[in-house]
């Protein structure tokens, strides 16, 4: 859902400032404990942080309870990649 907020608080297709990567993903099955999960992707905690508390950022945080009033969860995670062998590619 954190895409219609986007769409709501950020006219013209601009982005949120610093948003590197954005993602969003519907689950499957009949018993997925969430509907849908958004993924965005910012360089640095610092980067995620100006964006939060820049105007847009605020915006689109705000509005969440307006769309999904006490069903929404913020996970904030670091990426760790993880360089597969040659031979799992297959």
């Amino acid at each position: 859902m954190v895409w219609l907020t986007l769409l709501n608080h950020v006219p013209g297709g601009a982005k949120l400032p610093n948003l590197i990567r954005f993602e969003t993903n519907k689950a499957i099955g009949d018993n997925a404990p969430y509907y849908r999960t958004a993924d965005l992707w910012f360089d640095d905690m610092a980067s995620m942080q100006a964006c939060l508390g820049s105007p847009i950022g605020q915006g689109a945080v705000a509005d969440l309870d307006n769309f999904a009033k006490g069903r929404h969860k913020v996970l904030i995670t670091e990426v760790h990649n993880v360089k597969l062998p040659t031979t799992a590619r297959a």
